[in-house]
């Protein structure tokens, strides 16, 4: 559960196609205070990104010299790229007294409970498989053969949804970025793995 009365740690992660950076940038923007830590990536920058505000896209030999340094709180290596979050960053975030939100994977994820075991973390899964593909070919960046990894590797990661605190079923935005905010504000009980109703809407989504 987040700590009300002091700063908190959230951790987002969601298989690729679920609409998990969408949803955090809705969130931002209606939560403007919680701060975005924005990751590095040695993948290429797609059309609709900036640099500074969805990555800091960086070499492959300054993100390992950033790994080795001790730099990254959490890293992890997805389709052939790395993807990692900024230690300095998230402290500084924390120590001024704001709530911090993290984009990652469940790789990532696993490594930041490990090292802040407080830190809240949330999975969010799309209402199934089929809609997960629509997503994945409607961004328009990918081959054929990019899109079925991804959306092999995608039903795969959705298998880690127990290892975290919370799950959000992405369905509509509007009621995910509700079910978000109520996670940060500690009452989102619907959404707290153990849920009866939300057990069986998640073996809904993974199954069909």
């Amino acid at each position: 559960m987040p700590r009300l009365n002091s700063p908190n740690l959230f951790v987002l992660a969601a298989p690729s196609g679920a609409g998990k950076t969408t949803l955090v940038h809705a969130l931002v923007k209606r939560c403007p205070k919680i701060k975005f830590s924005i990751s590095y990536t040695t993948r290429a920058r797609r059309k609709n990104e900036a640099e500074g505000r969805d990555y800091f896209f960086v070499s492959t030999r300054k993100f390992i010299r950033l790994r080795e340094n001790g730099e990254l709180l959490e890293s992890a290596r997805v389709f052939d790229n790395h993807y990692g979050t900024s230690r300095s960053q998230v402290d500084a975030h924390l120590q001024h007294g704001h709530n911090v939100i993290l984009e990652i994977d469940w790789q990532g994820a696993r490594q930041v409970r490990d090292s802040m075991p407080d830190a809240v973390s949330i999975f969010v899964l799309p209402p199934s498989a089929s809609e997960l593909e629509r997503r994945l070919r409607d961004r328009k960046t990918d081959s054929e053969s990019v899109i079925a990894r991804r959306l092999r590797d995608a039903l795969a990661d959705m298998s880690h949804w127990s290892e975290f605190n919370y799950v959000i079923i992405n369905d509509d935005l509007g009621t995910a970025v509700d079910q978000l905010q109520a996670v940060l504000k500690g009452n989102a009980p619907n959404n707290r793995v153990g849920n009866a109703a939300l057990g069986k809407a998640i073996g809904r989504a993974i199954a069909s």
